[in-house]
């Protein structure tokens, strides 16, 4: 493999626009933020890995300004002289060196996994154990947005055959004013495709308890995260009161959350993140937590450009416990990528590259382009 000893690790923080506004919960988004980290080692090898979080520090408490310097302050003197070839031990090194910072961590792992595969001249699938499936499909998520706006890009999406899944977000306004936004758009589409809604833990038990049912009775085929991610009790109860899946997002972020909900049969799926778990080691855990308790992973996103994208499809096409599909849509939400050449789908559905490592590389000019000044 050459010198894998660590030289540098620098990052870069670029803003990239949205091809149309993404609405949460709680915030609206207008363009990515990404921070690009180049891992280089004494052999010459350059491993790239990036950093996102989805629409600032609301969701898991990191914001992308706050990554930067953690790496560059702490994360990155910690690993410089060290073998990037181990990236396991370094993996759980970091986990020792910085209490929670998953987003930080996996953004580092990830230029970990991307050196070490570059140097043997394998893809990252490889090294993670092959292949499981050649593709995985995409479902596509729509922010919250009045009815008429939701069934016109689904049908824009259906005609052109791009997605046969879609996510619904929730949780902006009144319960039963948002219940009826959803059902108006199950009752116009959800015999001709798989709908889903997220709440990202917006509503009380009681709330859920009222209102998921009626969800349930117009067509929605899953729910993700009702209730906070605390609250393991009230998502079992949730789960046992609905006969289509709850799915963990929030409430699972370590190996030990997934024991933790699998032991209360608080969850019917887990969606399994490689930014908000602290990168694909993690990852691996607790799809094997859930393989052994009987629980399917569903791939979810941050919002990626093609770099972290292809690190995912690396993952979730090598997982066995990976079978509830992905949400891979970031690279599609951007209206460009910082990738050579950015990561292809096809009929719905992505593909990790051939390519050694994450199988990418970084177009610089569009690095440059989208660059924050200081």
């Amino acid at each position: 493999m050459g010198d894998m000893t660590i030289r540098s690790i620098q990052t870069t923080l670029v803003d990239i626009p949205l091809i149309r506004p993404h609405r949460f919960s709680v915030t609206s988004i207008d363009h990515q933020s990404v921070l690009i980290v180049r891992l280089l080692v004494d052999g010459g090898v350059l491993g790239l890995g990036e950093a996102v979080v989805p629409g600032g520090p609301w969701w898991g408490g990191e914001s992308i300004e706050g990554i930067e310097a953690l790496i560059n302050r702490y994360l990155a003197p910690a690993l410089i002289g060290r073998d990037a070839a181990r990236v396991e031990e370094l993996s759980r090194y970091l986990e020792k060196t910085v209490a929670g910072a998953e987003f930080a961590k996996a953004a580092i792992e990830m230029a970990l996994w991307d050196v070490r595969g570059k140097a043997l001249s394998v893809p990252l699938y490889d090294l993670l154990g092959g292949l499981s499936r050649d593709s995985i499909p995409v479902t596509w998520a729509i922010g919250v947005e009045p009815a008429p706006t939701v069934i016109d890009e689904i049908e824009a999406k259906l005609a052109s055959g791009e997605h046969s899944s879609f996510k619904l977000k929730m949780g902006s306004s009144e319960p039963a004013e948002d219940v009826r936004r959803i059902v108006a758009v199950a009752d116009a589409l959800a015999e001709r495709t798989s709908l889903r809604v997220d709440l990202n833990g917006s509503w009380s038990e009681l709330t859920a308890t009222r209102w998921l049912p009626v969800l349930q009775e117009s067509g929605i085929e899953l729910i993700e995260q009702p209730i906070r991610a605390s609250n393991l009790d009230g998502q079992a109860r949730l789960a046992a009161l609905l006969s289509i899946p709850v799915m963990a997002d929030e409430s699972l972020r370590t190996p030990e959350d997934a024991l933790k909900l699998s032991r209360a049969a608080a969850a019917d799926l887990f969606a399994v993140k490689v930014a908000k778990s602290g990168g694909i080691s993690a990852v691996q855990r607790i799809s094997h937590i859930a393989e052994a308790a009987g629980i399917g992973c569903h791939g979810g996103t941050t919002i990626e450009t093609s770099i972290g994208a292809s690190a995912s499809a690396h993952l979730f096409c090598s997982a066995p416990g990976i079978i509830a599909g992905s949400e891979l849509f970031g690279p599609l939400l951007l209206a460009d990528d910082i990738a050579i050449t950015p990561i292809s789908y096809r009929d719905g559905h992505i593909s990790p590259p051939e390519g050694p490592g994450l199988g990418m590389d970084l177009d610089e000019e569009k690095v440059a382009k989208y660059a924050r000044s200081s």
